[in-house]
């Protein structure tokens, strides 16, 4: 190189080295203060002892077994007590070099690394059974960087202060597998009905196959995917040597069988989730054995959660709806069944509970109730014409006004433009204010929009809302949890002192109601008894709702999509209202845990059922007795044929009532008030006003007996 040109450009080099020292000085700093921030913000118990953990054992509210929720009611197990094969088979599928890593594993992490980048993908995290247990025991399920440097230097510290036969009993008894079990004691007592120290290999491995993904591979929401995880363990426990390959092929030729649950765990995760996390946050820093005695009807949670999967696998795709909810609770708030989802297996997230969503139409509960309060009368008039406040314009769900209407009117059909003029008038301050004191604590905008329910809400909370009205009190609080009873056998009472009677006038609000189910948009959940209840159906129909209340049991039903999505035209008086009144007629038919509906019928004579042929429009043959209904005085021509094909096959339950006639039921539809809407007969004087109403509709749409009538 010239020497002039060499000197020429030595400053330019130093310069240069200058530079990128001051760089990596400045990258040394950053990471020196990265490191120390890391440290301090690591939650770590001062002497590294094992969190104190909760066994809790669900029980229904007779005091029978629903499920278990935490550690095993055994307790802690010792690693000396397990067979050998169980913790090996952990180690040979989660974490094969375990014996040798400092607590992490450069060689895992390097092949997991290559596996995501080959797939552009996250598909395997590189963890270690020691960082797995920092995960499980000290640090929340955050996914960060910051949290993923926190869970290496934890588990570092671990292993510089535990032996690693240690730290395998903390994972092995800190591990969830599935159907609420944390522990393999717990797991094992779960789904083979023994403890951890007495299961076969092909049982180790079945557990160990749940560690990675434990809701969607437990056997008890799919058995066959449990089986196939089984028999990877066993293949990797034959690379490992921690079995022959005779004993692993004997081993996938008699896989593990499930011991008979007590209960069908989809039927109650549910209501052990709730009332798992309740009794945590009231016993607070207790730990040992406690026992949760809820207020749940094992027969109505059965029930329930059949009834929305079914409705869902059977109407959901047409309808555009993906998931649904149902809560239903006594007027006290005593909730006698929970569903939060469509399949607790595929996602844990309740629905009932945790999810916040618009109301739609339900809200305006508040808005006439507050009316009520301030001196409105069910039949005083309102105007269904289009309004603007400020610079918004409410528009009705039809598209149409309807001009002067009443009170009742308004709310029964959900008039939009109606109900906003009479929240105007009575003040959204004094809605808020109302909502507020009925239990509604999720944040509520003081707009326009709020009587169109605009601001989310719980199902929980908004059906507990209903029960009060239903109890007559200033507010009713949703509870799943009856008592506490500790191991040493003391009883923690946590039943909230009950709120005194409410200050608004009921009787009206139930008129309301009333008439929402009975000739309004709720007409789908008629019973045949009287119910009461209101629709809910938000923009673009993303979310569907009704809620009401019959007799002494309360529900509130959801439908929609986790995501918001749009549904195909669901309404809150369609999906919604024909899953609460399929709920409610499976409360009306008794058994174990009835909701006791009243009916006005009389109880001291018994129901008669059976196969019904119709002889005229007003007397039935079921049991070869001839029956007569209730409040219809009946016809023969045309209307027997088209009854008898309405009827089919399907079996009647008919309840002797007064004068000896009968009130007659066919999947929880009134006989009695078919015929009267469908133009069939013509309602006797002393029918009930529901009757009345069905022969009226009849009569101004001009069907059957009618059709002549000008």
């Amino acid at each position: 190189m010239h020497p002039i040109r060499f000197f020429a450009t030595r400053p330019r080099l130093t310069r240069g080295l200058v530079g990128g020292g001051l760089i990596a000085a400045g990258a040394l700093a950053l990471g020196a203060v990265a490191l120390l921030i890391l440290l301090w913000t690591l939650p770590l118990p001062g002497s590294f002892r094992e969190p104190d953990r909760l066994a809790l054992a669900i029980l229904d509210r007779d005091g029978r077994p629903l499920a278990h929720r935490g550690v095993s009611p055994a307790g802690t197990v010792e690693l000396s007590t397990l067979p050998a094969h169980l913790p090996a088979a952990f180690v040979a599928f989660e974490d094969r070099r375990f014996r040798g890593h400092p607590g992490i594993d450069p060689i895992g992490i390097a092949r997991a690394a290559a596996a995501n980048l080959a797939a552009m993908a996250w598909r395997e995290g590189g963890s270690t059974l020691t960082q797995q247990l920092v995960k499980n025991t000290y640090l929340t399920p955050e996914k960060s960087l910051v949290r993923k440097a926190q869970e290496a230097v934890i588990a570092l510290w671990l292993e510089h202060h535990l032996s690693k036969d240690e730290i395998l009993t903390r994972y092995l008894n800190a591990i969830y597998l599935g159907a609420g079990a944390h522990g393999v004691d717990a797991a094992a007592r779960r789904y083979f009905g023994k403890p951890a120290a007495e299961v076969t290999l092909a049982e180790a491995a079945m557990l160990a196959g749940l560690a990675q993904a434990p809701s969607r591979t437990a056997p008890t929401a799919s058995l066959e995917a449990a089986r196939r995880r089984a028999a990877l363990v066993l293949d990797a426990m034959v690379e490992t040597g921690a079995a022959t390959p005779g004993q692993a092929a004997a081993a996938k030729a008699a896989p593990a069988v499930l011991a008979e649950p007590p209960v069908p765990p989809a039927a109650t995760a549910w209501a052990a989730d709730w009332a798992a996390a309740e009794a945590r946050g009231a016993l607070g820093e207790v730990s040992g054995s406690v026992a949760v005695r809820t207020t749940i009807d094992p027969g109505l949670q059965a029930t329930a959660a059949a009834l929305v999967r079914r409705f869902l696998a059977d109407q959901g795709a047409k309808a555009g709806a993906g998931q649904a909810a149902l809560v239903a609770m006594r007027p006290d708030g005593g909730v006698l069944a929970v569903v939060g989802g469509v399949d607790h297996g595929a996602s844990e997230f309740n629905r009932a509970v945790q999810a916040r969503r618009q109301p739609g139409s339900l809200f305006k509960l508040f808005v006439y109730l507050a009316a009520l309060e301030a001196g409105v009368r069910p039949e005083d008039r309102l105007e269904d014409r289009p309004v603007t406040v400020g610079d918004w314009s409410p528009a009705n769900y039809s598209g149409r006004f309807h001009g002067t209407v009443t009170v009742r009117e308004a709310f029964a059909h959900s008039y939009n433009a109606a109900s906003v003029r009479l929240q105007e008038q009575v003040g959204r301050d004094r809605v808020i204010r109302l909502a507020r004191s009925m239990g509604i604590d999720s944040p509520l905008a003081a707009n326009p929009s709020l009587a169109l329910g605009t601001s989310e809400v719980s199902l929980a909370e908004i059906t507990s809302a209903f029960a009060a009205v239903r109890a007559g009190k200033a507010a009713v609080r949703p509870r799943i949890v009856e008592s506490l009873i500790t191991g040493s056998g003391t009883e923690l009472a946590t039943a909230p002192a009950p709120a005194g009677d409410a200050a608004w006038p009921r009787a009206p609000m139930l008129d309301l109601l009333r008439a929402a189910v009975d000739e309004g948009t709720g007409r789908a959940a008629g019973l045949s008894v009287p119910a009461y209840g209101k629709t809910g159906t938000t923009q673009d129909n993303r979310d569907a709702w009704f809620v009401g209340f019959a007799g002494d049991l309360v529900v509130g039903v959801w439908v929609g999509n986790d995501d918001g999505r749009p549904m195909k035209d669901v309404t809150g008086g369609g999906l919604p209202a024909r899953l609460w009144h399929a709920f409610m007629v499976e409360a009306l038919r008794g058994g174990d845990g009835a909701a006791r509906l009243p009916v006005a019928v009389l109880e001291d004579k018994p129901a008669i059922t059976g196969p019904a042929e119709i002889i005229d429009t007003g007397t039935v043959e079921v049991a070869g007795r001839r029956l007569r209904l209730f409040g219809v005085s009946g016809t023969d021509g045309p209307a027997v044929q088209a009854m008898n094909d309405y009827i089919g096959d399907r079996e009647a339950r008919c309840r002797p009532a007064a004068g000896e006639r009968y009130r007659c039921e066919v999947d929880g539809w009134d006989l009695s008030e078919v015929v009267l809407f469908n133009g069939g007969g013509r309602a006797t004087p002393d029918a009930p006003a529901g009757y009345v109403r069905a022969e009226q509709k009849a009569r101004s749409a001009r069907r059957g007996i009618w059709a002549g009538d000008g």
